[in-house]
């Protein structure tokens, strides 16, 4: 019998949501060792502090994933970032244990994905979770027709509904005209659209992305950025995605997991980490993104002077600091920060070059709106 965990036992997380909110993974404590008993490690206070060198050379293992918690909720993008090394592609993987947790506990819908047997996570893998890998890994021989439906064939699908449905899925991604084409009659971008579709097809409720665009031209990269963007609008599918890109993350993710030695250093919304990073490793990472293509208007607020809450240019409170400066520029008065039809605030040249520059304004969004509130 599969265990099912208790989803409001577990304790919140800093960037995370309390347990029984609508979540689809939940993890907790999570360890993954490679090298000889490696089961001790989690366990000896003694050796969980050491750095990665200090524990290889005291034990000969590796510590790849170490003492990770989140949550992913249902229908975001969740982004895990960080420098080759630093246990995010380990973290995806034990996801659906292609690669083995050490310790820790991981579910999925509150069903306990460790304690699974071979049946249970096989129908995991095959209809809930689909993963899109940097190598295509298409097969030679086979039409992009043929390799789209291959998942649907390993389910045992009749021939002709899962060539349907491929044929569908081709002009989803973008490759119409393409289905009777072999792989390598296809381009790069081509060929992990066909990855994407192939894993699309089988319609499981999370994507994975294990840093599907990294070998990619730029163009090409930005043109699939843009596919997973177009593809969660229209279908609010949950998404973990794993890069090395800093612009990539902040491009896709709703929350940042950003990692370094296997440990989850900083987990929030992009604005929540270029605006506030937590210590020194993150501040240098994020020190050269422009801030006001990622900080959002609400953090300029201020309450509206006479004559100004009904003039102006409106804009949505998760409107970046770029979309305001223009909307002031073109507009020459301050722009309003409308959500729902309720006037939160105005914010004006000043209070949007002072985000650029970083000065002299309430620390969070949630700040700055409390402040127009109480003016």
């Amino acid at each position: 019998m599969t265990a099912i965990l208790d989803k409001a036992t577990p304790e919140p997380i800093p960037g995370g949501v309390p347990a029984d909110a609508d979540t689809v993974f939940t993890v907790r404590n999570l360890w993954k060792v490679f090298g000889p008993k490696a089961d001790r490690i989690p366990g000896d206070a003694s050796l969980t502090d050491l750095s990665t060198a200090e524990l290889r050379e005291r034990t000969g293992c590796t510590a790849a994933v170490r003492d990770v918690s989140f949550d992913v909720r249902k229908g975001e993008v969740f982004v895990v970032m960080g420098l080759s090394g630093s246990g995010k592609s380990t973290l995806v993987r034990t996801l659906t244990r292609l690669i083995e947790p050490t310790s820790g506990t991981l579910s999925m819908d509150g069903e306990d994905v460790r304690a699974m047997d071979k049946k249970r996570l096989l129908a995991l893998r095959r209809n809930r979770v689909s993963m899109v890998f940097q190598h295509f890994g298409l097969l030679p021989h086979r039409t992009v027709l043929d390799n789209i439906a291959y998942g649907l064939e390993i389910q045992g699908m009749a021939k002709q509904e899962r060539r349907d449905r491929a044929a569908a899925m081709v002009a989803k991604v973008g490759l119409d005209g393409l289905g009777e084409r072999r792989p390598d009659q296809l381009s790069g971008g081509q060929q992990q659209r066909v990855g994407l579709a192939r894993a699309l097809v089988v319609d499981p409720e999370v994507l994975l992305f294990d840093e599907p665009f990294s070998a990619l031209d730029p163009l090409i990269r930005r043109d699939m950025q843009e596919e997973v963007i177009r593809l969660h609008r229209d279908e609010g599918r949950t998404m973990v995605f794993i890069t090395h890109d800093l612009s990539e993350a902040l491009k896709l993710g709703d929350r940042i997991a950003l990692m370094r030695d296997g440990e989850i250093v900083q987990l929030g919304t992009p604005e929540e980490i270029v605006d506030s990073p937590a210590n020194d490793y993150v501040r240098d990472f994020v020190r050269d993104v422009p801030r006001e293509q990622v900080v959002t208007v609400a953090r300029a607020m201020r309450p509206p002077h006479d004559g100004e809450a009904d003039t102006g240019a409106a804009l949505p409170p998760d409107a970046t600091v770029a979309q305001g400066i223009e909307a002031v520029a073109r507009g020459g008065a301050p722009a309003r920060v409308v959500s729902d039809g309720k006037l939160l605030g105005v914010v004006d040249h000043e209070r949007l070059l002072a985000v650029v520059a970083g000065i002299g304004l309430p620390a969070t969004p949630e700040q700055a709106a409390e402040d127009v509130v109480q003016a």
